[in-house]
């Protein structure tokens, strides 16, 4: 079943080769190359690097009064929830050693930021907040200008919401090398988050052997699963809504009815006529679209466990029952008012979701990824004592006799 709903081959050779020339030219020749590669890749000259706060704090003033209100409201949902998966580092005593566990947040992270026809103002939020909650001192943002040369006033405005140090125009491979490895105007990060097309996910995964990631998060995926309870037209709406991010993704109507089937194919030919992203969309679904039929609920599951998609929807009746038996995806969204849209600005989960059936393994950009887990181990007077014999036991088994002499030194004969 798994080969059957592989998701599109990827072209990963291909972008390897360029993505390594690009990252080794920004290593070996920081904001040089960077300046070359900006005029090559987003067609405008740059002549400083860095957006001034100044031009952050104008951005946010332009802002329509809805369109700043909405970014509030997003921030402050976004907040909540992972202020929630912050927490407090856990402890427990045994034998007389306590054993607690600290959160060490990372000096400095960097976010990446698609730009293009859709800047993704939710984005900056949605990656730079969790870093901001984690307690990360320092939150360096990238984003591809524009061809002249600015970055939208929506994207500069979520970044000062959000709390973001510095915004530097730059994009693509070019900046997740500048922020791994540095460059005069770009000093560089301990983390790396964010979404991108395939070519900054190549060059995450390359940066990884010196860096932090959080993971693959390539074009977006959505799987639904349906049945004549809920309306064919909020089912072809939720796949065109992921599918409109492409090219490059996939999107899946998982269905024991043929009609449901049928349906939601026409409602979705209606909408494509009338979408101003038909390229984006027609191209996802011609590479990446799936209508899966199955015997019921049940093999439904089974089919979107095999899929692992970002994002899963679960548009039927009793949807509530199936969650239990959700074992690979990103984020699951439950009942027909639930479209995974909501989670991608206001529900205040993070929408930087694992793609490329990595949800089998991995999971939603989260605080944790800002922040290191750090031992302390403190001894009870006397637990040395009694623990000596196990631990000089063990080091002599495995011909360690420097290990087990450092605690006969200490122990009581």
């Amino acid at each position: 079943m798994r080969r059957a709903l592989a998701q599109p081959a990827s072209a990963r050779t291909e972008v390897g080769a360029a993505v390594a020339e690009i990252v080794a030219d920004v290593r070996a020749r920081g904001d040089a190359a960077l300046c070359e590669l900006t005029e090559r890749f987003d067609g405008c000259r740059i002549d400083a690097i860095k957006v001034p706060r100044a031009a952050m704090d104008a951005a946010l003033t332009r802002l329509d009064p809805p369109l700043r209100a909405a970014l509030e409201v997003a921030r402050d949902q976004i907040v909540a929830w992972h202020e929630r998966q912050a927490g407090e580092g856990i402890s427990h005593k045994r034998l007389g050693v306590e054993v607690r566990e600290l959160f060490v947040p990372v000096e400095r992270a960097g976010c990446y930021v698609p730009g293009g026809r859709a800047p993704l103002a939710s984005s900056v939020l949605m990656t730079a907040l969790p870093a901001r909650v984690a307690g990360v001192p320092e939150i360096a943002l990238c984003t591809p200008p524009g061809a002249d040369g600015s970055v939208p006033d929506a994207i500069l405005a979520a970044a000062l919401l959000a709390g973001v140090d510095a915004v530097y125009r730059v994009g693509g491979a070019q900046a997740i090398a500048a922020l791994a490895y540095g460059t005069e105007s770009i000093p560089a990060v301990d983390v790396i988050v964010g979404p991108g097309n395939a070519y900054v996910a190549e060059a995450k995964r390359l940066v990884a052997v010196d860096v932090g990631i959080d993971g693959y998060a390539g074009p977006s995926e959505v799987a639904v699963v349906a049945d004549a309870s809920v309306a064919p037209a909020f089912v072809a709406a939720d796949l065109l809504a992921q599918a409109e991010h492409g090219p490059g993704g996939s999107a899946a109507l998982v269905t024991w009815s043929d009609d449901v089937g049928g349906a939601v194919e026409r409602e979705l030919e209606a909408l494509l006529r009338d979408t101003p992203r038909a390229a984006e969309t027609e191209a996802t679904l011609r590479a990446g679209g799936r209508l899966v039929l199955v015997d019921g609920p049940e093999q439904a599951m089974e089919a979107v466990n095999a899929i692992a998609p970002e994002h899963l929807e679960l548009m039927c009746r009793d949807a509530e029952l199936l969650v239990g038996l959700v074992r690979n995806a990103g984020a699951v969204f439950v009942g027909a008012d639930a479209s995974a849209v909501v989670g991608d600005y206001v529900a205040g989960v993070n929408h930087v979701l694992p793609t490329g059936g990595t949800a089998r393994y991995a999971d939603a950009l989260r605080v944790d990824d800002f922040r290191k887990h750090m031992h302390v181990v403190t001894l009870a007077p006397g637990a040395l004592d009694k623990l000596a014999p196990f631990v000089t036991t063990l080091a002599d088994a495995e011909g360690l006799t420097a290990h087990a002499d450092a605690i006969r030194r200490r122990a009581q004969p």
